[in-house]
């Protein structure tokens, strides 16, 4: 026990001082809960069924429309990052993603439903591109680490708020678990406009530059260099694995807890405690993976990850048996440590005077793609072929290896 406090503390070590664990916290956190959140709608779809009298591809659409809403941001919010700084955009998203949620607990129709998770798409993708920029500018040296534990602790938010919601909604009802963490996010938005540095009053940018540099672009600037930007080859490719891999990660997450009690007869109260596994293993991955990349490197990093994800879901379709779903659907969430090394990837390879920009536009691009992984699982299981579907998803995912293979090393930062 010794020796593993001793390691975790060698590997923060380098992640503190001058304020960057406040930054490192404050973003994590806020990822935890904005993750976590997206992850809940899934989990009580069930009862989103039950209530507004939903198929499956309708209730598949609710949760593209959240994923979608949040692709349409990421362009936006890197232009807002850019401009107007890192706290700013973050703070806002938090604020705005609980007053969507309000909206969601007390929707008497579901168009009002749709309005409600649109709204949180919304808010929720203003935090992304501004996570990113502010993690690489604090961390230039460790960003791996720094993104893998901030990833990691989405993943944590996403295995225990979906955990509690699926053991507590025969209690309490799925419209009170979702207002009920209005006051969490608002806690987390004061958390952030307090302590996070602001570039523009500070003076001084994370990582020592000029800010009046940084953002005395005008816009019609900012847009000319663009394709500048995201023309790099590794950039695109990298893109492309990862849009592949959200395709396919977007309609594995939207349904598993519904194949589990559609296809498997599990009870839900139990199937969301297997689905919360998904998200253990993603957890445990990406803290390994984010460290694992700044080592070795990002192209056999993203590889062997992705090679992992292809072989767990074409084994969906085959497991049988509680211990086995447990143990498979946790090797399952290991594809969510693609997430961090991506990022670092291409986020150091953009042009600093156009990061955020350049970074919302692809992610813009990836997610928008990306979002109608669930509406494409959904049809499938309509049409009885859930599990075509996963297998479906494996060979997309298989695409997305050749991506991550064709990448060339990123130069090391000194």
């Amino acid at each position: 026990m010794t020796r593993l406090r001793r390691a975790l503390a060698d590997a923060v070590a380098p992640l503190r001082g001058g304020g960057r664990g406040w930054v490192l916290l404050t973003v994590a956190v806020g990822w935890l809960f904005t993750l976590g959140l997206r992850f809940l709608v899934p989990a009580l779809l069930p009862q989103v069924k039950d209530t507004f009298h939903l198929d499956n591809a309708g209730a598949g659409l609710a949760v593209t429309v959240i994923w979608g809403c949040y692709a349409l941001m990421q362009f936006p919010a890197g232009l807002l990052a850019d401009r107007v700084g890192e706290r700013t955009v973050l703070a806002a998203s938090l604020a705005l993603s609980a007053g969507s949620l309000a909206l969601l607990a007390v929707a008497p129709l579901f168009v009002v439903f749709l309005a409600g998770a649109a709204a949180f798409g919304i808010g929720s993708g203003l935090y992304g591109p501004a996570r990113g920029t502010s993690l690489s500018k604090a961390f230039p040296r460790n960003d791996g680490a720094a993104f893998g534990i901030t990833l990691a602790a989405g993943s944590l938010g996403s295995a225990v708020i979906p955990l509690v919601a699926g053991t507590a909604v025969g209690v309490v009802g799925w419209r009170l678990l979702v207002g009920g963490t209005i006051p969490a996010f608002l806690f987390v938005a004061a958390l952030a406009w307090t302590t996070l540095p602001d570039p523009i009053d500070a003076g001084v940018s994370p990582d020592g530059g000029d800010p009046a540099t940084e953002r005395s672009l005008s816009l019609p600037e900012v847009l000319r260099g663009l394709p500048r930007a995201l023309r790099n080859r590794n950039v695109i490719l990298a893109g492309l694995g990862l849009t592949f891999y959200l395709f396919a990660f977007q309609g594995l997450t939207a349904f598993l807890p519904t194949y589990l009690v559609a296809q498997e007869g599990i009870d839900q109260s139990v199937a969301g405690g297997i689905f919360a596994v998904l998200f253990v293993g993603g957890a445990v991955s990406q803290l390994a993976v984010g460290s694992a990349a700044d080592r070795y490197g990002a192209r056999p990093t993203l590889v062997v990850v992705a090679a992992v994800g292809v072989l767990t879901l074409l084994a969906v379709p085959v497991a049988d048996g509680r211990p086995v779903w447990v143990g498979l659907v946790f090797l399952l969430g290991t594809r969510m440590a693609i997430a961090p090394v991506t990022n670092a990837y291409v986020v150091a390879r953009l042009p600093p005077d156009v990061r955020g920009a350049a970074w919302g536009l692809l992610r813009t691009c990836l997610f928008l793609v990306g979002s109608t992984g669930s509406v494409f699982v959904g049809a499938m299981a309509d049409a009885d072929r859930f599990d075509a579907a996963f297998l479906a998803l494996g060979g997309i995912t298989a695409v997305a290896v050749v991506c991550y293979a064709g990448l060339t090393p990123r130069t090391p930062r000194l």
